[in-house]
């Protein structure tokens, strides 16, 4: 059975005016695979919580648990969310869930983790996984958003998890990080999904164009971008993981309020 429970906020990092991240503490029996996502809030005055789907930033052996999210002014939850500090509370359902799990994809060579805003959170958890190492030769993390201040995590990505004491080789030989914005100029300009389909992210990488049987795909983000790609996806016959049958890619659905 899934239970509520209460979770206290260690820090806060606000990115932008429109961005920001929080660790709590973490019960020790909740588990969770890495790319999960699980149902988090704030109990209001009524004493009812009010809760919204998040991806895990954390990996699943952290021994805290962190959260990456918009600030919406008006909207129920992160209208509040946004000003919790040190010493507040916050609720997290129990239970994970989701599809963006590498045990869902056909095996392969090359493993494209294609975000937008905050669509980055899970692969966040994902990039620390050790054993997403073993099963590919490459792992690449794109993130696609409109200003350059809103390319978050960079300092972990470029720099800590290629030091990692543990892993910091095998992520240094196999993590590409593909970072895009498409409202001011950058090292990568344009929309990932015009990216994808015109091979200029590939050409950008030294990867080969894409192919049935050497790449997968795990997509999380806006719903535009979601449609746009899963479109060129399946156009060059790739096939989406449903019902428990492998495919070439899996999508994350529930996303945090918009």
């Amino acid at each position: 059975m899934a239970t509520l429970m209460k979770e206290t906020v260690l820090d806060v990092h606000h990115w932008t005016d429109t961005l920001f991240s929080f660790r709590t503490t973490r019960d020790p029996g909740f588990r969770f695979e890495n790319g999960h996502f699980t149902m988090m809030g704030l109990e209001q005055k009524d004493k009812r919580p009010l809760l919204r789907a998040y991806s895990i930033t954390s990996a699943n052996y952290d021994e805290y648990l962190e959260f990456f999210s918009i600030k919406v002014p008006d909207g129920p939850l992160t209208s509040q969310l946004q000003h919790v500090k040190p010493g507040d509370q916050i609720i997290v359902n129990s239970k994970s869930t989701g599809t963006l799990v590498a045990d869902g994809l056909l095996p392969g060579k090359n493993l494209y983790l294609i975000s937008t805003g905050t669509g980055l959170a899970p692969f966040i958890s994902i990039i620390k996984d050790p054993d997403i190492y073993e099963r590919f030769d490459n792992v690449i993390l794109t993130h696609g958003v409109r200003y350059k201040n809103e390319l978050a995590y960079q300092k972990l990505i470029m720099e800590e998890l290629p030091n990692h004491e543990y892993f910091g080789d095998m992520i240094k030989d196999k993590l590409l990080y593909y970072p895009t914005v498409t409202r001011e100029d950058y090292r990568n300009q344009g929309r990932l999904t015009d990216l994808m389909a015109s091979g200029k992210l590939q050409q950008d990488l030294n990867l080969p164009e894409l192919s049935l049987e050497n790449d997968r795909f795990m997509i999380c983000g806006s719903p535009s971008m979601l449609k746009d790609t899963c479109a060129i996806l399946d156009n060059l016959g790739f096939n989406e993981s449903r019902n428990g049958d492998l495919g070439h890619y899996v999508i994350e659905r529930a996303f945090v309020e918009s």
